[in-house]
């Protein structure tokens, strides 16, 4: 069985690439405003007590806002578009607006209220420096509020894809990141005027990103037809299918909330300034998972939600093809890129202020780790919608189990050899497991898909992305040591390198003839 790139490679690269567009913007104010963090408090006391603050809320926000709810109420939300007309549509999405607002704002003032006790759950060895379980608590009541507002820009951001809005939904997260850097630093200035530590400043700062977020979508929102109404029907029929399709998916995310909580303990038993070098690392993956994974996912996820609301299995699948095989094309050559260039990307990004040289080799040590995981992070992405489009989300739940029992084996063997690198390590491992047990699942549901087709392709990337690294590898110490290490000369060193490496790839991807790479270049003619 061989599949050829489909028309549906173009369309959900023109989609996936209007949305990596706002997502790299998003990105860059991501990158930022960990950037102002690593200046402002370096790695260690009043930064791991944020990570741990925003973790808290965050772990539920996974649930409500990009999880669990997001992905259910797209496909519900579309077969609505697609067979019940528009007054129904609008009415289920108020009644999912106004019952998820209710609920959330409710779990987010218990949340507040329990703050304390949350805190000594998820990272108990925080009581051991003084001062640093108290602050904690502080900032995660503060920031709890943040669940609601984006958990709410969530369902927005999903009505505005299914009406084939995706740019301003995806660059709204800019305004998150513009509305903590600006709000933020600005309160972390003057929080010591009233007895504040300045990293409370940025938990509100936090807050005024997450309203930003929700706002700049809403004058779209009412262009493409939406009316506010106070609908509160909890026996609607749409209600019920998607708490139907949340439900085994919230399980299944809990699961990832455990590993998430098992990773969190872990750190934190490690030297002060593991957690801190584990979120910069993290942060800089997610950086092309975003631009990348998450892109596609949402290109994708309202393609097959119709296709799957048509019974059209041909179509479903060649657009799972697609999307797969975009992610293989750029996830592959952007771990290997991020591995190489670990350090001279962290020290350029973070390295200023607060943030040492030490710091700097620690989280280079982690990011390398957590991008071996890179193209299965992405792919699940792909992976779970198709799995959401085709009303089953029971291996998805099981999936992420199995997750959690391989994450924390690997943690407990190699946790005292490798400290905070061996969570990084432990989370890609877990991950590509369960990449490959959902691929296969997968298989069996849509009655095969090409293997042999993705497995030339795979094959074609992997040589193309290792000349690539070879190259990457030997031509940044030269030019290293022709510009310098002042700022100018890392910025032109890395900057240069990375420019060569993607044209290298590049050439090489295209050289080999991937079915996909072709489509996209005769439109691009076109």
């Amino acid at each position: 069985m061989s599949t050829p790139a489909t028309s549906h490679t173009g369309k959900i690269a023109r989609s996936a690439g209007t949305v990596g567009i706002a997502v790299f913007c998003s990105r860059i104010l991501g990158l930022v405003r960990e950037q102002v963090f690593a200046g402002l408090f370096g790695a260690g006391y009043a930064f791991d007590a944020y990570v741990v603050a925003y973790r808290i809320p965050n772990l539920l926000r996974d649930l409500f806002a990009e999880g669990a709810l997001s992905s259910a109420f797209v496909t519900v939300f579309t077969d609505y578009d697609n067979r019940q007309g528009p007054m129904r549509t609008w009415r289920l999405a108020n009644n999912v607006l106004v019952t998820l607002g209710l609920l959330v704002s409710a779990i987010a003032l218990v949340g507040m209220l329990a703050s304390d006790t949350l805190v000594g759950l998820i990272a108990p060895e925080f009581g051991q420096v003084s001062g640093k379980l108290p602050l904690t608590a502080r900032l995660t009541a503060i920031m709890f509020p943040f669940l609601p507002l984006i958990s709410l820009a969530a369902v927005v951001m999903g009505m505005l894809n299914t009406k084939g809005k995706f740019f301003l939904p995806a660059l709204a997260s800019s305004f998150y990141n513009l509305g903590a850097i600006v709000c933020g630093v600005t309160l972390a200035l003057l929080a010591p005027r009233f007895g504040y530590p300045p990293i409370v400043g940025m938990a509100y700062g936090t807050l005024c990103g997450g309203l930003l977020q929700l706002a700049v979508q809403l004058p779209l929102l009412y262009k493409v037809g939406y009316r506010p109404q106070w609908v509160l029907d909890l026996r609607d029929e749409g209600l019920h299918r998607i708490l139907r399709l949340m439900t085994p998916a919230i399980i299944g995310l809990s699961a990832t909330q455990i590993t998430i909580f098992i990773n969190t303990f872990y750190a934190s038993s490690c030297v002060q300034g593991s957690v801190s070098w584990l979120n910069y690392a993290f942060r800089l993956l997610q950086f092309p998972i975003g631009v990348f994974g998450v892109a596609l996912s949402i290109a994708v996820l309202p393609m097959v939600s119709r296709f799957a609301s048509r019974q059209d299995l041909v179509g479903l699948k060649a657009a799972f093809i697609s999307a797969l095989s975009l992610t293989m094309l750029i996830c592959i050559p952007a771990s290997v890129g991020l591995a190489l260039l670990a350090e001279p990307i962290i020290a350029l990004i973070y390295q200023y202020g607060r943030f040492t040289a030490f710091d700097t080799q620690q989280t280079a040590t982690a990011l390398v780790f957590y991008a071996l995981g890179l193209f299965a992070y992405s792919g699940v992405k792909i992976l779970v919608p198709v799995f959401y489009a085709l009303d089953d989300t029971r291996f998805p739940v099981i999936g992420s189990f199995l997750t959690v029992a391989v994450n924390f084996l690997f943690i407990t063997l190699t946790l005292n050899a490798l400290q905070h690198r061996a969570i990084a390590l432990s989370t890609s491992l877990s991950m590509i497991l369960n990449f490959l047990f959902l691929s296969a699942v997968l298989y069996r549901k849509l009655q095969g898909y090409p293997l042999v087709y993705l497995g030339r392709s795979l094959i074609k990337v992997l040589v193309a992305a290792g000349i690539m690294g070879l190259a990457v590898a030997c031509l940044h110490p030269v030019l290293s040591g022709w510009l310098g290490s002042g700022l100018s000369g890392r910025l032109g060193s890395l900057g240069g390198t990375i420019a060569i490496g993607v044209l290298v790839y590049g050439l090489l991807i295209y050289l080999a003839r991937v079915p996909e790479v072709q489509e996209l270049v005769s439109g691009l003619k076109k």
